[in-house]
């Protein structure tokens, strides 16, 4: 592969999901999480919880990738063949061989179902592989116990707490940081990862 390059397509798939580059008319397939899952936006720094903002949200994807800061995807969950829900590259630093994955989320039906195992293992393949990352970030508001779970869950090692290092819609927040290095993901954590998600299929 090409050295990789935000204003390419690449579009990254196993058996179970689907993920391809978020494209502006993928508004009329998340609206319904925007409206109806209030739930989904309680801790997130880019609330979409109205069609307004929902706008803003997938604007503001499509801008950071034009400007190579990210590289969003829309999640197409193909066993219920239902788009799920949204994740992405960010913070991408080609020349430190560095970067994180984050602004995820999925409607409800899709949480607990295995659909983050299976992102999350070709998104790390992905980053080592393709992108040659050696180290890959994750961030969560450090009151988000499910998600800071579901990291550690994956293989995540906690690294810390950035405190009050960001502003949220609810007032400043504390940041817990994650990462997996690639040596890690080559030994240890990609194989652990993929035995969980060979359980549950």
């Amino acid at each position: 592969m090409k050295e990789f390059h935000p204003e390419n397509h690449y579009s990254i798939e196993n058996d179970i999901v689907l993920l391809r580059p978020l494209k502006k008319d993928d508004f009329e397939h998340l609206i319904t999480y925007s409206i109806h899952e209030p739930e989904l936006w309680k801790y997130s720094l880019t609330p979409a919880n109205s069609k307004e903002l929902l706008k803003q949200y997938i604007d503001n994807a499509l801008s950071e990738r034009h400007e190579g800061k990210s590289y969003p995807f829309i999640v197409f969950d193909k066993r219920t063949e239902q788009y799920a829900g949204c994740t992405r590259f960010y913070d991408i630093q080609l020349f430190h061989k560095t970067v994180s994955i984050g602004y995820t989320w999925y409607g409800k039906q899709f949480q607990g179902t295995g659909l983050n195992k299976n992102c999350k293992i070709i998104m790390l393949d992905f980053a080592f592989k393709a992108m040659q990352m050696e180290r890959v970030e994750f961030r969560a508001d450090a009151r988000n116990q499910k998600s800071i779970a579901a990291m550690k869950s994956i293989g995540c090692k906690e690294e810390g707490t950035l405190r009050s290092n960001c502003l949220a819609p609810n007032g400043r927040r504390d940041s817990i940081v994650l990462s997996i290095l690639k040596s890690e993901w080559d030994q240890e954590v990609r194989p652990k990862l993929l035995n969980k998600i060979n359980l549950q299929s």
